[in-house]
């Protein structure tokens, strides 16, 4: 079996068990957040935090929920690192410095993972297993909590209710991430991750040589990192360490896990507005910007021009062999398509096309699937820009879902889609004024600016993975990167949680002859297209510069 066969194989038995779980997984989120029953670990934790389950939340107090939780998250993970020679299963390790743990709480915080430093010999366990791998998950929670905001919105009619951000946070920790994540851990450790509480020592090879094995809870935070869709590895190498990604089916369960949860969640979309079609309509659009992506991604690494790629048919330069091109390839689309940043390959060493294709990804607002929750209030933005501009096409009032989209509907679609260009685009152009910071490239030219271009992108989408290429535990870079990482995260979602309240005040209009169907492929193509267009207007002449400009060269 060739190289590209096996490749095109591995991505098809991806797609046909996201077709597996999509209705079960999503039938489950639905009755999970629409089920009116608290079990007893819910009941003692919303009595321990002084929560009434049964209270709902105007947009405005579930925002200030989602935005004190966070900030309390910050504060306690930045104090985890800064203590943690005091802490026990520290490994002796010293505390973390003061602009690289600032860093390091917005980046698990906001669901990023971004990691400006080597996980194995700066963190205790401590640090990871109550810091880190707990944000895996409350982070993630936190999308799906605002993403079921939105669809309440879309839901509900005349009221100022969108549920209770507690619950939601609390629901789907404990009954989506944690049992699914269980089942994931078993299934790494008995493929060979390591999962133990060893501190580092030092083994005997056999040819001889010594070399340094750090255990850890792998295993588990493995699963945690790509079910929550966050980089973040306990080994510098990521995915690409055989003791965190030890076959090729294991390789195979990241992705999956990467991406079912964001797959699923528009089956929960179709079910709570009444609709199944509507969630049809809406996978099916992040499918076809997948598929795409993909191929085209597979397609640039596997034939790409030049003496070596030519030669060997491939471009294997950064490619972990026990994966080979085309499924490294797969795991980076899906990892770029979502807010994950986990890695099994260096993308730094892309080939020019196929390194632009990771930035584009995330600079399409990383919704094809995207991260969890995120993902879905990404493509529902989209959606209703989309029948916004078909509205003014044929100069009747944009409707999506019986709620109307009048000027203060589309003024907040508009500020959440503008938030990231900004944050991606002024970043880098300081970091390319700033001589000292032009000096932590390590390269010079269009490969360097795509460096700084992809970090910034990365941090600004929480997506969390890197071109690697770049200095960047500096006290400049880890507070601009910081700030991009905040920005990037919660201004969307507060515009997200008004452009909810705005919807849910409304009542629903009658679909007439003149209602735009955005159940049908024509909307589909439509919302596709109105993604890709408005990315490629905002982001192309960076691109010009960097990747394509180093492609031509």
């Amino acid at each position: 079996m060739s190289t590209t066969t096996a490749g095109i194989c591995f991505a098809g038995s991806l797609v046909l068990a996201l077709a597996v779980v999509y209705r079960p997984l999503g039938d489950h989120m639905y009755r999970v957040f629409t089920g009116t029953r608290h079990t007893r670990a819910e009941k003692l934790i919303y009595r321990l935090i002084g929560v009434r389950p049964d209270a709902e939340q105007t947009w405005g107090v579930y925002a200030r929920g989602v935005l004190a939780f966070s900030v309390v998250s910050i504060l306690l993970l930045y104090a985890l690192q800064r203590l943690q020679n005091h802490l026990m299963l520290s490994l002796g390790f010293k505390p973390v410095v003061a602009h690289q743990a600032w860093n390091t709480a917005i980046s698990f915080t906001t669901n990023t993972n971004w990691q400006s430093y080597s996980g194995e010999s700066t963190m205790g366990h401590l640090v990871q297993m109550a810091g880190l791998a707990v944000q895996n998950f409350v982070s993630a929670a936190v999308g799906i909590a605002v993403a079921i905001a939105l669809v309440r919105g879309f839901a509900r009619k005349r009221t100022e209710h969108l549920g209770n951000f507690w619950v939601d946070l609390v629901r789907a920790n404990l009954r989506i991430l944690l049992p699914i994540a269980v089942v994931g851990a078993i299934a790494l450790i008995a493929g060979g991750a390591v999962q133990n509480f060893h501190d580092p020592h030092t083994i005997q090879t056999l040819t001889g040589a010594k070399q340094t094995i750090t255990g850890g809870p792998v295993a588990s935070q493995e699963v945690i990192k790509e079910l929550g869709t966050n980089g973040g590895g306990f080994y510098n190498a990521n995915s690409a360490h055989p003791f965190e990604n030890p076959a090729t089916w294991t390789n195979w369960i990241e992705i999956f896990l990467i991406l079912m949860i964001s797959f699923s969640l528009p089956r929960t979309f179709g079910r709570m507005v009444g609709s199944n079609r509507q969630g049809y309509a809406i996978v099916s659009v992040m499918a076809v910007l997948a598929v795409i992506s993909m191929t085209l991604i597979m397609s640039f690494q596997l034939a790409h021009h030049g003496t070596v790629p030519t030669a060997v048919g491939s471009s294997m330069e950064g490619v972990e062999t026990r994966f080979g091109v085309a499924n490294s390839a797969t795991f980076a689309d899906a990892t770029t398509l979502t807010s994950t940043g986990a890695v099994d390959s260096f993308h730094d060493s892309y080939t020019s096309l196929g390194g632009m294709m990771t930035m584009f990804n995330m600079m399409l607002g990383e919704v094809a699937p995207g991260g969890t929750g995120s993902g879905l209030y990404g493509m529902l933005i989209l959606a209703v820009i989309t029948v916004f501009v078909a509205g003014l096409m044929v100069g009747r009032t944009p409707e999506y879902l019986g709620k109307k989209i009048g000027s203060r509907e589309i003024k907040f679609a508009a500020a959440y889609f503008l938030v990231t260009p900004v944050c991606v685009l002024v970043g880098t152009a300081f970091a390319m004024a700033l001589p000292g910071e032009r000096a932590g490239m390590l390269n010079g030219g269009p490969h360097g600016l795509s460096e700084v271009l992809y970090a910034f992108t990365s941090a600004s989408n929480n997506n969390g993975s890197a071109f690697a290429g770049l200095t960047v535990n500096t006290p400049w870079y880890d507070t601009a990167l910081g700030l991009a990482m905040v920005f990037g995260r919660f201004l969307p979602m507060i515009f997200v949680l008004a452009l909810a309240g705005s919807l849910a005040k409304q009542g629903l209009t009658p679909a007439s002859e003149g209602t735009l169907p955005t159940h049908r492929p024509q909307f589909v193509a439509m919302v596709a297209g109105v993604t890709v267009v408005l990315v490629a207007l905002t982001f192309l002449p960076a691109l010009a510069l960097g990747p394509l400009a180093e492609g031509i060269h």
